[in-house]
C-alpha cells in the first residue's frame, strides 16, 4: 500500500475516530510526509489537537483497537510541557506516531509570536530545544485529516503567513546569540573544554539555520535536518551545509584544532549575518 494510499484509506478513517473522543478537535498529517520530504521509511506524524480536558483513557482503548493490544495512548504532560504525550505506534509495519498539541497553547505562541515574541524550551527530544513557533509552522505546513469545527483550517490559512515582527526577531536575537556563544566557546579553549565547545558551536550553528528561515520567511520546525533545509533556502550562505557540518564534524580536542573549529563557526555566523539583512 502506497503512503497515498494508507492517508486516504487508514489515517483519514483514524482521524476520524479519534474526533469522537472527548476533548479532540480535530487530526493533521505533519512531518516529511506532509512536506513532501519524505523518504519510504519515514513515520507518519499524526498531530492530535485538543481544547479543555483530553479523554487519554478513550485514546488508550482506540490506540489498542487500531493497532493491537500491546499499543497505548499516553496521559497530557508524561512526555514534557511542549510534546505533552501521544503514542508510537505501528500498522501494517509503517510507524504512526500521535502526537499530542493543545490547541489552546498553540493559539497562546501563535500570538506572541505575531507580536516578535518566542522562546527555545527544554523538550525531551529536542537537543537545541523546541522553538515554540513551530506550533504554527507545524500547522502551516500540514495536511489536514479531520476538522469537524474547522478551527484547524482557520489557523493554518493566518499560519501559512510568517509574521513580520517575528522574522525580525528571530533574525537579530539569534545572530546575537550565535556570536556571543562562539565568544564563550572561544574562551574555553585554554581549558580543552571540547564538551562545552562543541555545545556552544552546535547552538550557534542552529541558531544560523532558524535566522536563514526566518529571514527567508520559511518555518523551521525541528532540528533533525535544520543544516540542509538552511543550505537550501536562496538566501543561505555559499556552501552552508557542508560548512556547517564541518564545525562540529572537525571539532577535534586540542587547543589548536578547537580554535580551527570556532574559526569556522565565527566565519559562518558573520557570512550568515550578512545574508541576513534587516531594514
Amino acid at each position: 500500500m502506497s503512503g497515498v494510499e494508507i492517508q486516504e484509506a487508514v489515517l483519514r478513517p483514524l482521524a476520524e475516530r479519534l474526533c469522537r473522543v472527548d476533548g479532540v478537535v480535530g487530526v493533521t498529517l505533519g512531518g516529511s510526509r506532509a512536506r513532501g520530504t519524505h523518504t519510504a521509511e519515514s513515520d507518519y506524524d499524526l498531530g492530535v489537537y485538543y481544547r479543555g480536558a483530553l479523554d487519554s483513557d478513550g485514546l488508550n482503548v482506540l490506540a489498542q483497537e487500531w493497532a493491537g493490544a500491546g499499543a497505548s495512548a499516553t496521559r497530557t504532560g508524561e512526555w514534557g510541557p511542549w510534546v505533552d504525550g501521544g503514542a508510537w505506534l505501528s500498522y501494517a509495519g509503517r510507524a504512526v506516531d500521535w502526537l499530542y498539541r493543545d490547541l489552546d497553547r498553540v493559539t497562546a505562541v501563535w500570538r506572541d509570536a505575531q507580536q516578535g515574541v518566542y522562546g527555545f524550551h527544554a523538550q525531551t527530544g529536542h537537543p537545541f530545544g523546541f522553538a515554540d513557533f513551530a506550533y504554527a509552522g507545524e500547522l502551516a505546513s500540514a495536511v489536514i485529516l479531520a476538522d469537524p469545527s474547522g478551527q484547524l483550517a482557520e489557523f493554518r490559512a493566518d499560519m501559512r503567513h510568517y509574521p513580520d515582527a517575528l522574522r525580525d526577531a528571530v533574525v537579530r536575537r539569534g545572530l546575537w546569540e550565535a556570536e556571543f556563544v562562539t565568544v564563550l566557546a572561544r574562551k574555553a579553549i585554554p581549558r580543552t573544554d571540547a564538551t562545552y565547545v562543541a555545545g556552544c558551536l552546535f547552538r550557534a550553528v542552529c541558531l544560523c539555520a532558524h535566522a536563514l528561515h526566518a529571514h527567508a520567511r520559511r518555518w523551521l520546525i525541528i532540528e533533525k535536518g535544520a543544516v540542509a533545509a538552511a543550505g537550501a533556502l536562496p538566501n543561505a550562505p555559499t556552501d552552508f551545509s557542508s560548512r556547517a557540518h564541518a564545525v562540529l564534524g572537525r571539532l577535534g580536542t586540542t587547543p589548536d584544532e578547537l580554535s580551527a573549529a570556532l574559526t569556522l563557526a565565527e566565519q559562518l555566523v558573520a557570512d550568515t549575518r550578512d545574508a541576513c539583512p534587516l531594514t
